[in-house]
């Protein structure tokens, strides 16, 4: 009777080694599957989505530099009645103060340097005065966002004709580009799965279940501007004329699949 107990326990204990030995395989066959994807048969299709953008926003930024002696409240004060006259006259053109930001304002002296020559045939040379601040040179840089393009070129010359020393920087673009990237996200993904459901078909599998989805970006392309004279501005300068022009917005993803 102790030897049939002692076989069924042997038995008992050779299944359950196998059962451990399967179960062990199976779980780590599922575990690298599920880690590494590319251990079993899948394919890739990609997809680009694109997007014709017209811009909606125009940015320029437009400086008033101004130059004085020691007494630095004087240029001080000549430049920022300069640039508050440049924003006032902006703002009456419709652009929101939200739209108006100073990007900075820089105060620096400016130094005068003495020329202290070493005495010819030897000697001791003369002691050289340290630079001395002679005066101060005033920059303030203000960025600004038109939305009604119909403007660009009155307010451009405006900036200049209320005190504004350069003018620069235009540049186009579309005040919500997400929008936009995400129409051209959802355009490249749909012709990821045409393309998957083409290469199953024409290679006689199905497909399974999607593995992973990498994006490659956006590549917008730039906005080109076309300007001109013509028009008047608020008085005798000619206004730029700006023609903005268009931008494409491009997305690209690929899809991974499973083969069944």
């Amino acid at each position: 009777m102790n030897e049939k107990i002692k076989n069924y326990f042997g038995i008992a204990i050779i299944i359950g080694v196998f059962a451990l030995a399967y179960a062990a395989i199976s779980y780590v066959g599922t575990y690298s599957k599920s880690i590494e994807p590319s251990t079993f048969r899948s394919f890739s299709a990609n997809g680009q989505g694109k997007i014709t953008a017209i811009p909606d926003i125009a940015e320029f930024t437009f400086s008033v530099i101004t130059e004085g002696g020691k007494d630095i409240a004087k240029p001080q004060r000549e430049n920022t009645e300069k640039t508050n006259k440049i924003i006032e006259f902006i703002k009456s053109q419709g652009v929101e103060t939200k739209d108006i930001k100073t990007q900075n304002y820089n105060l620096n002296p400016k130094y005068q340097y003495f020329n202290c020559p070493i005495p010819l045939g030897g000697g001791r040379p003369e002691i050289c005065p340290p630079p001395e601040i002679v005066g101060y040179t005033i920059s303030q840089t203000v960025s600004v966002k038109i939305r009604n393009f119909e403007k660009i070129g009155v307010i451009l010359s405006g900036a200049v004709e209320n005190g504004a020393n350069s003018v620069s920087e235009l540049s186009f673009g579309v005040d919500e580009p997400e929008v936009l990237q995400n129409q051209a996200r959802e355009q490249a993904i749909k012709k990821a799965k045409e393309k998957a459901a083409s290469i199953a078909k024409a290679g006689g599998f199905k497909i399974g279940r999607l593995l992973s989805i990498e994006e490659g970006g956006y590549a917008p392309s730039p906005f080109y501007a076309k300007s001109g004279f013509g028009g008047e501005a608020a008085s005798s300068l000619p206004s730029p004329t700006i023609e903005p022009g268009s931008q494409e917005i491009i997305a690209t993803v690929t899809l991974r699949y499973e083969i069944k």
